[in-house]
């Protein structure tokens, strides 16, 4: 019974507002119903579980057998906390990536087409400015590994040990920028 509780009292606190009323109202205000097909979203929007804390938001893209699944994640960690306009900006910024990607079929990141869109939707409105990068709190964890290049010695700070990475000065100096195992970080922990 008092594990029931306790996740009842949880969901209570973790309440986070819907994102669909929000991508419905952004699509018609700024992307001519683009993202929409016979009134269905042709990108699903959801928060993401308690795992998602170092970026607010992607957009991510899925070809699985020649049908396209796209999504937009934003981290309730990082903004079930922050203002409307926090959450309405993120939003409408993994919007962008969405219809770069979808309506004009195009493969950038933070390229011309993003940065003209996002210009014209901040011109547009006051309630919220898009930018490329946020300045929200995001706690992370101290650095706990120190890796070291096998060719050059030159050290890294890494939070988690990574597999098969070598050091990128070593392999674009020495071997045409790819990787080589002479260039391999190896880790030791502080």
């Amino acid at each position: 019974m008092v594990f029931f509780v306790k996740i009842i009292i949880n969901l209570i606190q973790m309440s986070v507002r819907p994102l669909l009323p929000i991508f419905h109202k952004f699509n018609r205000l700024f992307f001519a119903s683009s993202l929409v097909k016979d009134t269905i979203p042709i990108v699903s929007v959801r928060w993401s579980d308690n795992r998602l804390k170092t970026t607010a938001g992607f957009y991510k893209r899925k070809n699985a057998n020649g049908i396209i699944k796209s999504e937009i994640v934003l981290s309730k960690p990082i903004l079930k906390d922050l203002s409307l306009q926090d959450i309405e900006s993120t939003l409408c910024h993994e919007m962008i990536h969405a219809w770069v990607d979808r309506t004009l079929m195009i493969n950038e990141s933070h390229g011309k087409n993003f940065l003209r869109k996002m210009k014209q939707i901040n011109s547009l409105q006051n309630d919220f400015q898009i930018t490329v990068r946020h300045n929200f709190p995001i706690l992370r964890k101290d650095f706990k590994y120190q890796g070291v290049c096998s060719n050059c010695g030159e050290k890294f700070l890494y939070r988690r040990r990574v597999k098969n990475i070598a050091c990128k000065k070593c392999c674009n100096l020495f071997f045409n920028g790819y990787w080589n195992k002479k260039c391999v970080i190896v880790f030791n922990e502080f």
